[in-house]
């Protein structure tokens, strides 16, 4: 490690930059669903290694110069790696786009990548060569992984913090610090081994110092996350009895002109199936489950669909399905929906929410007129491209608690489930997924929303059409899950909620004010020492 730390130290040009890229495609081994966590404190250091002789600029070349550049690169094999299942989308419809996934997934890579790039030039501006230069660039990433999840309507995919959510007990933390406290801890101690190589004069104990304090705080997230899984009882509703659904149908066949009545009829049937000779179908099910846009029609095309719905709901059950609906008004100005309905048996839609924040080039197109007039569009089925929801609102009927609704990757964003979510007796968060079926896309997706239970305290019901669909404790423990590719039930009850956690009261503030706190010290100390 010693001649490693050299090397970065004195690397420059292209070389420094390709070994940038390679090591952040290794870094990203640490997201979901690998969880390589040792990745991060062999890559990670490299960073600051390179930027420790990285040549100093003037004018532009203080933002865009060489520390841009380290970040950058890093950053571009980070995302490339860990969000290569994008490319995924590109073989449905008979893959006629397949020639512009590597472009796309690239500059998608490349557009996160420029967050981490400036960072990156941040944190050398305040750079010395000191210990504090570990927090310094913690600090800068952390803070740009924030803005990436927030500005130009964010996109929180692979945060650094999810490295130390592996499993149960690692994910506990989260109730207490959220996924951008978790960053800031994961970067923190990913750069800490930078301090103890190269040698140096320093003694032994004080090299090691750092390998300690890793260790120590690995120790106390799990000793924290062991205590709160043996010390938290979860207890469970005795008023609802759900059936999820998990149809595995493909893309291509959900919207194939003419296949309406065949994927109905398939949910129908599936959803009457018996798993077993004592299985009642059906009777005794409170609540039917349906994936996100399940019904590939709007109702009021199709109205013998809730026809066919109230003839296989008994009495007493709800169904809630994602479902595309049509505002009522004239053709030309009716917008149109990414929704969750919730019908009864009686074939009444008795609630609704439309989704509130939608995929760009997914379900909307940004800029519109201008890219369609370069032959450019957005990849879901809707004409227009959906229209996003009002506000984000808890769902609620006569026989169903009121509930927070989550559609597809609603629920990757941590610290923003809405004002309401305190009141809420569990989430339900309703996906497709099949765009990235047989990819690891799937996989990481879920596992994001699984950590908005831990975070909040809540139970989710995760629903996907091919993904992964499970029953999710306040612990983010799994009482039935079906894997992607599979299709079939689930059977099963709503635990109840938890009294809300440190990070459902305060959400990212205390965040805000350490990234706050930190920079402010760093600065007047920067100023101090130029004074004097």
């Amino acid at each position: 490690m010693n001649k490693i730390a050299q090397i970065c130290i004195l690397a420059f040009g292209w070389r420094r930059l390709l070994m940038m890229l390679v090591a952040g495609a290794i870094c990203a081994l640490s997201m979901p669903p690998w969880f390589y966590l040792p990745t991060i404190f062999v890559t990670l250091p490299l960073w600051i290694w390179c930027l420790d002789g990285a040549e100093r600029q003037t004018g532009w070349g203080r933002v865009f110069g060489p520390a841009f550049q380290i970040g950058f690169s890093f950053a571009l094999g980070y995302f490339a790696t860990s969000l290569h299942w994008i490319g995924a989308a590109f073989y449905v419809d008979g893959g006629w786009l397949l020639y512009a996934m590597p472009f796309a997934v690239l500059a998608i890579a490349a557009m996160l990548a420029v967050f981490w790039g400036l960072a990156s030039a941040l944190a050398h501006q305040l750079w010395s060569p000191s210990w504090t230069r570990i927090i310094v660039l913690a600090l800068a990433l952390s803070a740009a992984e924030f803005a990436r999840g927030h500005l130009f309507t964010g996109f929180p995919f692979n945060l650094l913090g999810y490295s130390l959510t592996a499993n149960e007990t690692m994910m506990q933390s989260a109730s207490i610090v959220g996924m951008y406290g978790l960053t800031l801890v994961a970067a923190f101690i990913g750069f800490l081994p930078a301090l103890i190589w190269p040698r140096d004069e320093r003694s032994l104990a004080a090299r090691l110092f750092p390998l300690f304090a890793i260790v120590s705080i690995l120790a106390v997230q799990l000793g924290y996350g062991q205590y709160r899984l043996t010390s938290v009882e979860i207890t469970q509703r005795d008023d609802m009895r759900l059936r999820l659904v998990q149809p595995g149908i493909t893309q291509d066949e959900k919207w194939l002109p003419g296949n309406a009545e065949f994927v109905l009829d398939r949910l129908i049937s599936l959803s009457q199936s018996r798993t077993d000779p004592q299985d009642t179908g059906l009777i005794g099910i409170t609540h039917l489950i349906w994936p996100e846009a399940s019904l590939p029609f709007f109702l009021t095309d199709y109205p013998e669909a809730l026809v066919k719905i109230a003839q296989m709901l008994p009495e007493g059950t709800t169904l809630l399905t994602g479902a595309p609906r049509r505002e009522t008004g004239l053709a030309s100005n009716q917008l149109e929906y990414n929704s969750i309905l919730a019908i009864d048996a009686a074939g009444e839609i008795l609630s609704s929410y439309d989704k509130t924040h939608l995929v760009p080039f997914g379900e909307y197109l940004p800029f519109q007129s201008f890219l369609k007039s370069l032959g450019v569009s957005q990849f879901v089925s809707a004409n227009k491209g959906w229209s996003a929801g009002e506000t984000r609102h808890l769902m609620q009927t006569d026989t169903t608690p009121p509930f927070l609704p989550l559609i597809c990757y609603e629920a990757v964003f941590s610290g923003a489930m809405g004002d309401e979510v305190d009141a809420a007796q569990y989430i339900l968060n309703l996906t497709n997924d099949a765009w990235f079926d047989k990819s690891i896309g799937p996989a990481q997706h879920f596992h994001h929303a699984r950590v908005r239970a831990v975070e909040h305290g809540l139970p989710m019901v995760r629903v996907a059409n091919t993904g992964k669909s499970a029953i999710i404790d306040p612990l983010g423990r799994l009482s039935g899950s079906l894997e992607p590719g599979q299709s079939g039930l689930i059977d099963g009850t709503m635990p109840n909620r938890l009294a809300p956690t440190i990070f459902s009261r305060y959400l990212n503030t205390p965040f805000l004010l350490i990234l706050g706190l930190g920079f402010t010290i760093l600065l007047l100390t920067r100023l101090l020492r130029s004074r004097t």
